[in-house]
């Protein structure tokens, strides 16, 4: 199977609504404890679901469900220093699991930057021998940084583009005029992360504007899979990303 029809399982129709559920490394977070119930409710609404390998190994559901799988290769957890990104595993074992993609993080300015960026151009060469779309998870977050500045996250998406992702996902800038300029700076579609708990309506504001702006979709766990009404929010979501309705069309 080509690349380009595995994206086609991510990108339905050159845009994406993407839940990750790769936090648990990390920390232990609410939302998580049942990943099956949540997968189901989201199943057929959503375009796809970032997992860690344990998790796309063990629960029976990723078998059955539409939507596409991307396996998570890198993280870190936050009893050291939750920015500097390790490959845990590898394509070679998404393949396996019947992923239709796979995800790096990546933090610039972290202290382990250079390991972070040599692991993300190995990924993307394997991920071109394989057939196999890569997404890569670029961020600003070093000491002093802002991840939402613009000129960084210009950086980090350029950064994806070059070092050969398929798709990046970003922080959002704050404003429909700084992000057109980001989205313009890499000829790889450019989603936004969700970042912190937010209120239903700031998270679906930055989501509209972010579309406005040329955006290709979103990448948003926390705040759908910790939502009160989790699918009620992957709804509100897609109509967005993939009808181009308006904010108050999907107040929630």
């Amino acid at each position: 199977m080509s690349k380009k029809r595995r994206l086609k399982r991510v990108l339905r129709d050159g845009r994406t609504v993407i839940v990750p559920m790769d936090h648990g490394v990390s920390k232990p977070i609410a939302g998580l404890e049942e990943v099956e119930r949540i997968l189901k409710e989201i199943d057929g609404i959503v375009d796809a679901v970032v997992l860690h390998k344990g998790v796309a190994k063990r629960v029976d559901y990723v078998n059955e469900m539409d939507m596409g799988l991307i396996v998570h290769l890198s993280a870190s957890t936050c009893l050291v220093e939750p920015n500097e990104k390790v490959l845990v595993t590898s394509v070679e074992k998404a393949i396996k699991l019947g992923a239709d993609a796979v995800s790096v993080h990546v933090n610039l300015g972290s202290k382990t930057e250079k390991e972070q960026l040599r692991d993300l151009g190995i990924v993307s060469e394997i991920c071109d021998d394989w057939g196999i779309p890569l997404l890569a998870m670029v961020y600003a977050r070093g000491e002093g940084l802002n991840e939402r500045d613009p000129e960084l996250v210009k950086h980090c998406v350029r950064v994806a583009y070059e070092l050969g992702a398929d798709i990046v996902k970003t922080a959002y800038t704050g404003s429909v005029e700084s992000f057109a300029e980001v989205v313009e700076f890499a000829e790889i579609p450019v989603v936004i992360a969700g970042g912190s708990k937010k209120s239903e309506f700031e998270i679906l504001r930055e989501v509209a504007e972010a579309i406005s702006a040329g955006a290709s979709g979103v990448a948003i766990g926390r705040n759908v899979f910790q939502a009160e009404n989790p699918k009620a929010m992957a709804k509100a979501l897609r109509m967005i990303v993939h009808e181009n309705a308006s904010l108050k069309e999907v107040i929630i």
